[in-house]
């Protein structure tokens, strides 16, 4: 007998149980080696599950919508048709970790994570071609060879614009380009909350809890500074139009200041401290249905703020779409937080666990202030926040990365563009 079990994996290193979002395959359907078979919800985006076996589902242990914790069996696969019957007696019988063929690897289910791919481009592992649904559907259709493909996307995956090209560029094809697949179909509307109900915390929301709590353990302090923005905000609207945000203005100004102070880009170890190789700034967004996600502009000191800009508008849309990839998240070596968009004034941001600081920045505002002629003027001014981890970094250091950043900001904001 030869039946599979599929174990819920460990997308991200923080995850310790999954939420099953849908099931792309139902049981009795028929499924191929690196088929999707699942899409997964993790703590921070979803992701799809393939399956190392051939064969057939043939139960389905965790429904959609429903939990389960990481390396837990969520479904079976059977090897033949005649097997399908007897993988369901197992799951009903509850006896079936027991009478399972053994296999000398467990895991059967994988997803598109440097631990399984590279970034390189090499789409081929371990005998078996990485290739999205669609893309796999679209070969059969246009009777193109997988193993000749070079995936362009997360992780070399190969994608349906990989199969097109190969077709666009001269590869035979046995039938037309097929139309375009329609739009998915909104996500409904969540239901109203009841008075006195108790609403089960998502995923995402989980994973924010898990975190504070971690992050009770830091002793931390916190450092304020009040910032000039006119010359900001004026380069702001010189190049708005271009596609440049207000976010990626900050995140550049932010990681141009660490160069000059790496220890506030450094993170805590019992070893010592961790001194990172690229300046990757993490900026907090909220998920519309609740929960806490921070995609990171990687290297956002050495990028022009145009193309900063664009990564950060995709780096939006994936998370709201919850597909960013988990280095798009969990790479952050310094975090912003603005709810100066919301207009507040001022407040505290919570460490993020494996950071050393977080910047929170409130809205700009029209103040009346001394001017250096004995006058009064008016000026566009905000208000940061730093909060450090007082275990590496020290009040000195935080006050002088607020006044380096506000030299930046206040005398030099043209050299963001360049």
């Amino acid at each position: 007998m030869s039946i599979h079990e599929i174990f819920m994996p460990a997308l991200s290193s923080t995850m310790t149980e999954g939420k099953i979002v849908s099931w792309v395959k139902s049981p009795g359907d028929k499924v191929e080696k690196g088929e999707t078979v699942v899409v997964v919800e993790s703590d921070k985006a979803d992701m799809d599950v393939e399956t190392f076996y051939e064969g057939y589902l043939a139960h389905i242990i965790v429904q959609a919508g429903d939990s389960a914790p990481v390396g837990s069996a969520i479904a079976y696969v059977a090897e033949t048709e005649a097997e399908i019957p007897t993988a369901k007696t197992l799951a009903n019988s509850g006896s079936a970790a027991a009478t399972l063929t053994p296999e000398p690897v467990a895991v059967t289910a994988s997803v598109g994570t440097p631990a399984q791919a590279t970034q390189n481009g090499n789409n081929h592992r371990e005998g078996r071609v990485v290739v999205s649904p669609r893309a796999r559907k679209l070969a059969k259709e246009l009777k193109v060879d997988l193993t000749t493909l070079k995936g362009s996307g997360p992780y070399g995956r190969i994608v349906a614009e990989d199969v097109e090209s190969s077709v666009n560029k001269g590869q035979p094809a046995a039938a037309p380009k097929p139309a375009p697949a329609p739009a998915p179909a909104p996500a409904p509307a969540p239901a109203p909350v009841l008075p006195g109900q108790t609403v089960p915390f998502t995923t995402f929301q989980n994973a924010v809890v898990r975190n504070m709590v971690a992050s009770l353990a830091v002793p931390v302090f916190r450092v304020s500074y009040t910032i000039s923005t006119d010359g900001l905000d004026k380069l702001y609207k010189q190049i708005k139009s271009k596609g440049v945000t207000m976010t990626a203005l900050l995140a550049k100004a932010v990681a141009v200041t660490l160069q000059k102070h790496p220890l506030l880009n450094a993170s805590y170890s019992e070893q010592g401290i961790v001194y990172h190789s690229g300046i990757n700034i993490a900026v907090a967004v909220a998920m519309d249905d609740g929960g806490l996600i921070t995609p990171v502009l990687q290297n956002a000191d050495t990028i022009d703020i145009y193309s900063l800009s664009r990564t950060w508008k995709s780096l939006v849309e994936k998370a709201k779409a919850k597909q960013l990839q988990p280095e798009e998240y969990n790479s952050g070596t310094f975090t912003l937080s603005n709810l100066g968009m919301f207009g507040v004034d001022t407040f505290d941001a919570i460490l993020p666990p494996g950071q050393g600081s977080i910047l929170a920045i409130g809205a700009s505002r029209p103040q009346v202030v001394a001017t250096s002629d004995g006058l009064f003027g008016v000026r566009q001014q905000m208000q940061v926040n730093i909060t450090s981890d007082h275990r590496i970094i020290y009040g000195a250091d935080a006050a002088a990365f607020l006044k380096d950043l506000a030299k930046l900001i206040e005398t030099n904001p043209q050299s963001l563009t360049m």
